[in-house]
């Protein structure tokens, strides 16, 4: 018997095998046309079954069950083994931290580079995944701060409405955060939030500068509460005092309640801009050679400008020219235009004294054309000048009113002369008045004095 055999190994027909012999009997023809004819039925009947058993295979549940099974465990073992390999990574590469740390670079190294050959970019994903966390952790502290907090309020609400400083208020709350602020959204680099206290109080005295620009302190104090309170420091406060008044400084008790408090109300100049006045009066004219009954008449008009600094020094201009050339020639303590007059300025309470001096000009000599012809000296003058600080329209300390202007000149021959004028008392009723030739000086900010800073405040 011969056996058929599918690619399964199961036996499927069975048929006689012919031998030999049968083709030498006598009945040749009738037994190959027998033969011939079962061959092609079973043939056939072979094909259908193939054809019909690759049907049911293809429809069998259990085959896709298995596929499907086969398929998820093979996805399981790669995830698990891809998580394992970033976790031994990542273990690989704090060890490596903690021998870096510990001063043994060698021992880092080694692991530094084991972590990288599992994962080339295992420093960037440890990065990631530790700021993750710790934004989450800020994020649930801060939600969890602000319910403790309203709870409190809600506790203590007696407590509150003794404490109606606002100061306490916020102290409480900050100290209670453990921190200055939070981000509101999420940073890819280091947050101002992430510096301690010192550090920003080092950045504020930067801010107010040598210049005492404290109106920058005012405008960072109203960006929240953490840089309120960061705003109120009293010892930048104190320096500022004490940088202003000098000696006379003094403590802030019992007429004040703070340093901030004492400078804002006590009298003071104010150093970032100028204090400038517009003077015009007439000027007769000469008479014309050909009608001496005609008299011109001249309307001038000209600028002063006065600067201030923390040290002690000023700066005075007097000048026609445009606002803008004259206020950029006020910047520096040392300036360029020769007309500027420099001197030294000393404030006792509400009054100002001022004493200023023409620069030398150096390398500009002056030849005769004639030695027997007089040169003429117009001496060295030396202004003393007295104001008084006011407020004006609700602007503290925006004004200053002329108290006396005094000019000493001092001649070649040692002669010396002095001019002075200044408001009369019931005494001095001779001496001319000044409120009506010199008007007060009117405060005006400016922009480009402030832009940079090249000194913290000390």
């Amino acid at each position: 018997m011969q056996d058929f055999v599918d690619g399964d190994g199961d036996k499927l027909l069975q048929h006689p095998n012919h031998s030999s012999e049968s083709s030498d009997s006598d009945d040749g023809g009738d037994d190959q046309e027998g033969s011939s004819f079962s061959k092609t039925n079973i043939k056939n009947a072979l094909t259908s079954f193939r054809e019909q058993w690759q049907r049911e295979l293809e429809i069998s549940p259990k085959r896709e069950r298995s596929k499907a099974q086969f398929m998820k465990t093979v996805q399981v073992d790669v995830s698990n083994d891809e998580e394992s390999i970033e976790n031994n990574a990542k273990n690989l590469f704090v060890k490596g931290i903690e021998y870096e740390e510990k001063g043994k670079l060698y021992e880092a190294i080694q692991f530094y580079k084991r972590a990288v050959l599992l994962v080339p970019d295992i420093e960037f994903r440890l990065y990631e995944s530790t700021k993750l966390k710790s934004n989450e952790d800020n994020h649930d502290g801060f939600d969890n701060n602000v319910n403790d907090i309203d709870d409190n309020a809600e506790a203590h609400t007696e407590e509150d409405e003794e404490e109606c400083d606002l100061f306490v208020k916020l102290c409480k709350i900050v100290n209670h955060n453990k921190c200055v602020c939070f981000p509101k959204f999420e940073q890819n680099t280091i947050h101002i939030s992430a510096l301690p206290m010192e550090i920003v109080l080092y950045i504020l005295r930067w801010v107010v500068s040598s210049e005492l620009d404290l109106r920058s302190l005012e405008m960072f104090s109203r960006v929240c509460r953490g840089f309120y309170i960061s705003a109120r420091d009293t010892e930048i406060w104190r320096l500022a005092c004490v940088r202003v008044w000098g000696v006379n400084c003094g403590t802030y008790a019992p007429k004040y309640q703070s340093w901030r408090e004492m400078y804002l109300q006590r009298p003071r100049l104010r150093y970032n801009g100028c204090y400038i006045s517009k003077t015009s009066y007439i000027r007769d004219g000469e008479n014309s050679f050909q009608d001496r009954f005609y008299r011109p008449w001249h309307l001038v008009e000209y600028f002063r400008y006065l600067r201030f600094f923390p040290e002690g020094k000023v700066l005075m201009l007097t000048s026609t020219d445009d606002a803008q050339s004259c206020v950029n020639s006020l910047k520096y303590r040392i300036p360029r235009n020769p007309l500027v007059l420099i001197g030294h300025y000393r404030l006792h309470d509400n009054c100002v004294t001022l004493v200023l001096k023409k620069q030398e000009v150096k390398g500009v000599t002056t030849y005769r054309k004639n030695k027997k012809e007089p040169m003429h000296d117009s001496g060295e003058q030396t202004f003393h000048i007295e104001f008084e600080i006011q407020d004006h329209h609700r602007r503290l300390n925006s004004q200053l009113k002329w108290l006396s202007y005094t000019i000493f000149t001092k001649y070649r021959n040692g002669h010396e002369a002095k001019m002075c004028l200044k408001e009369p008392s019931v005494r001095e009723w001779r001496v001319s008045a000044i409120g009506g030739r010199y008007p007060p000086l009117k405060f005006s900010r400016v922009k480009s004095y402030t832009q940079e800073s090249e000194a913290p405040l000390q």
